[in-house]
């Protein structure tokens, strides 16, 4: 009880104004009321009696549970934009006091050891800005109550007037408030009280956070031995063993040890079994991580209780990995390989090896003479946690054959060709287009197009060569004379010839009335209908094609504008010449009336200047012939005489 007496009154002297705070080390807290995360606080709070909203600013006598809050009361509230740790997506408890004092938060802790020291802490903030209200706002002033269930109190703290923050910015300030106190014998369960002493109005608005419950007690400190830090750093497989030394302050009349151990950062512990002395030594550890430490305390007969212990500082112990090196290609070579080495996870490197060589490189491509490459390498690589791994390397260089692939060839279109690969055991042509095997040696190849073959070969040794040869692949001539034509007599027409194929010529027969039979589109003016024919000769070999046009020659026809049918043997019928070459030729002779009197179609046949046997009276007639060629009908007239 002694010792005890005196850590408190120690405790009290050191720590002045925040005396009610704990100044020794803390445990893990008992309860720690953070008002949740993400994107939902959840449901209203059990441990106050304040009304619930859920808008932004509440009114007097209201609380709500936010992430941020600003522009509240015309800007007179300072903002926050995250909780008392800083996590954005925290949340944390807005109050606008009761226009009464009296409790605005109550919960009740169980499970505590007797004869032990809690401290019981929140952060607040004083919401008001310090010109509102005239410069003459109503500060918070809260009083921390710690009693039995039967309401005798056991310990109490008054923060007095929290002041409004003074940063310029508007920001509000977190500031921990809290006492602590000893469990009496017999009293495992507490009530926690908070009171609001200001009355409410203009002011009297505060935000809290993080309200612990923790075990309070005399200083632990934990150091590794030889290291000036906090963590000692090691690679993988070096079997360091690090002894961590703990000292502990008065205070406990008979305090009971135990190491912990955590490998997740510090999220979860582990008591380390059989390490309950004031000195620990770490074991060997062969996987990489991180390795966090601590010592816990409390009096005895507490020790296996959570709720009674504090604990120290963390060290740890970062087993690093090492680099790894490799080689990028078989240990065996080729002549005809390039020799390259690389090394990852170090920050830096040293080769060195045959002929003089030496790099600093984590890649290297070795450039030279092929033979030059045959030796021992030596690699070493350091990480930048300063893990060094060494490695070695033999390179070995075999002859590689020599890989044929043939002469260049070509074929005209449609034609095969047999390839002729030597040089290897194992033979891939590519690409496979146009290939009757691309594995054999000498496939046959039928292109459609002129195409690069590339032949991979592997030989005895297992050395890959390559080379490549090139099929050309020469196009059959095509030729096309175009649509067929039609012209009057005495006109021409130009031909639409075309003409495809390889290294080719042209040609039109017959060569009558042809402007050029060498030109793909010569022009042709025929008397008479005519068929030309193209001809497409391939110079290299690939055959001759040929396509016809026919020109057909319309014949120009005469018309008489007169005849005398009065049976004297002169012009005595209407007769057009060359009428009979337009064979379905339509011919109508009208009267002044426009009643028709005579009608042909084909015959060309003269008219007698008859109608129905009966000679027609003399005049002039008028005439409409439709030589159906596509041309304009052809109209006039005609007069009989006698």
């Amino acid at each position: 009880m002694k010792n005890y007496l005196a850590l408190v009154y120690c405790l009290s002297l050191a720590a002045g104004l925040h005396a009610q705070l704990c100044e020794g080390s803390l445990g893990d807290p008992v309860i720690n009321f953070t008002f949740g995360a993400g994107t939902n606080p959840g449901p209203p709070l059990s441990t106050t009696n304040y009304k619930y909203v859920t808008n932004d600013c509440p009114q007097d006598g209201y609380y709500t549970v936010r992430n941020k809050t600003n522009d509240c009361f015309g800007d007179t509230w300072n903002y926050l934009d995250a909780d008392h740790t800083g996590d954005p997506n925290g949340y944390f408890m807005l109050v606008n006091a009761s226009l009464e004092p009296g409790d605005f938060y109550v919960a009740t802790v169980k499970g505590l050891c007797p004869g032990t020291t809690y401290e019981f802490a929140a952060w607040i903030t004083n919401m008001l800005r310090a010109y509102a209200c005239g410069g003459a706002g109503i500060m918070p002033n809260i009083t921390f109550h710690i009693e039995n269930l039967q309401g005798d109190v056991l310990g109490s703290y008054e923060t007095g007037d929290i002041p409004p923050a003074k940063t310029g910015s508007g920001a509000g300030v977190w500031k921990q408030y809290g006492l602590y106190f000893t469990t009496p014998t017999g009293t495992p369960d507490v009530v926690i009280r908070m009171t609001n002493n200001a009355p409410g109005g203009c002011g009297n608005d505060l935000a809290m956070d993080d309200i612990t419950f923790r075990p309070c007690g005399p200083t632990l400190n934990v150091s590794i031995a030889g290291e000036a830090v906090d963590t000692a750093s090691t690679c993988s497989g070096q079997n360091n063993i690090y002894t961590f030394s703990s000292q502990v302050s008065a205070g406990y009349h008979n305090p009971v040890f135990q190491w912990q151990s955590s490998t997740d950062g510090g999220a979860t512990w582990s008591d380390i079994t059989s390490a309950q002395n004031t000195q620990y030594t770490k074991p060997e550890t062969p996987a990489t991580g991180e390795y966090l430490y601590r010592i816990e305390a409390a009096e005895k007969g507490n020790i296996d209780n959570s709720a009674c212990r504090i604990h120290s500082n963390i060290v740890g112990v970062d087993v690093n990995a090492l680099p790894q090196i490799n080689v990028s290609k078989n240990y065996t070579l080729c002549t005809n390989d390039t020799l390259i080495l690389s090394a990852t996870g170090g920050q830096a490197y040293n080769w060195t090896g045959p002929n003089g060589f030496s790099s600093g490189d984590s890649l290297i491509t070795v450039l030279g003479p092929p033979v030059s490459y045959s030796g021992t390498y030596y690699a070493r690589a350091t990480s930048n946690k300063g893990c060094l791994i060494t490695d070695t390397i033999i390179v070995k260089v075999s002859q590689a054959a020599v890989a044929s692939a043939g002469p260049d060839v070509s074929i005209c279109q449609g034609n095969s060709v047999q390839l002729t690969g030597s040089g290897g055991v194992t033979y891939s042509w590519s690409p496979a287009t146009g290939l009757s095997s691309p594995g054999i040696s000498n496939p046959l190849a039928s292109p459609a197009d002129s195409t690069l073959y590339t032949l991979t070969v592997i030989d005895a040794n297992n050395c890959t060569v390559k080379d490549s040869v090139a099929v050309n692949v020469w196009k059959v001539p095509v030729a096309d004379a175009g649509p067929d034509k039609r012209i009057m007599e005495g006109q021409n027409v130009q031909l639409d010839g075309s003409a495809s194929g390889t290294n080719v010529v042209y040609v039109w027969k017959p060569v009558y009335n042809i402007n050029d039979d060498s030109n793909l589109q010569p022009t042709v003016n025929p008397d008479h209908d005519t068929t030309y024919t193209l001809s497409v000769i391939s110079l290299v070999g690939c055959a001759t094609a040929t396509d016809d046009v026919f020109v057909r020659v319309l014949q120009n026809v005469r018309i008489p504008n007169a005849f005398s049918p009065n049976g004297d043997g002169i012009n005595d019928t209407w007769n057009i010449q060359k009428l009979i070459t337009y064979p379905e030729a339509d011919v109508y002779v009208f009267n002044r009336f426009g009643q028709p009197v005579y009608h042909s179609k084909g015959s060309g046949k003269p008219w007698d200047g008859t109608l129905n046997g009966s000679r027609l009276p003399v005049g002039t007639y008028y005439y409409v012939i439709d030589l159906k060629n596509g041309l304009p009908k052809l109209s006039g007239w005609v007069q009989i005489l006698r």
